[in-house]
């Protein structure tokens, strides 16, 4: 187990995932985030089956960062709850996972 994290946001639009992707990675809360656009959401809110088109930002971060990450996340979201979820990275590269831990906020 590593002490890093792949957390994962949907947003509405393009233009939110790119300010959402630029602000975590300038504010050094994460090393990376990639824009998967188009993907179908299909849930359920305030009592009713939703369908939508949505695009994912998958955000690799470390795992002492999510607080601070998803409180930027709602800061910059339209969502009244958006989807702010991490799951822990087991194993990696070496080299990449040094890369991360070197881009990212140390504590330190």
């Amino acid at each position: 187990m590593t002490d890093f994290i792949v957390a994962f946001v949907t947003t509405s639009s393009q233009e939110e995932a790119r300010n959402i992707a630029h602000s975590l990675v300038e504010n050094r809360l994460a090393a990376c985030v990639n824009i998967v656009p188009s993907i179908t959401s299909i849930y359920k809110w305030e009592g009713k089956i939703c369908e939508d088109q949505e695009l994912l930002l998958i955000i690799k971060s470390r795992s002492e960062l999510f607080s601070l990450l998803e409180e930027k996340v709602k800061s910059l979201h339209s969502y009244k709850v958006p989807e702010v979820i991490s799951i822990p990275i087991y194993a990696g590269s070496k080299s990449y996972l040094e890369w991360l831990e070197g881009e990212t906020k140390s504590d330190n």
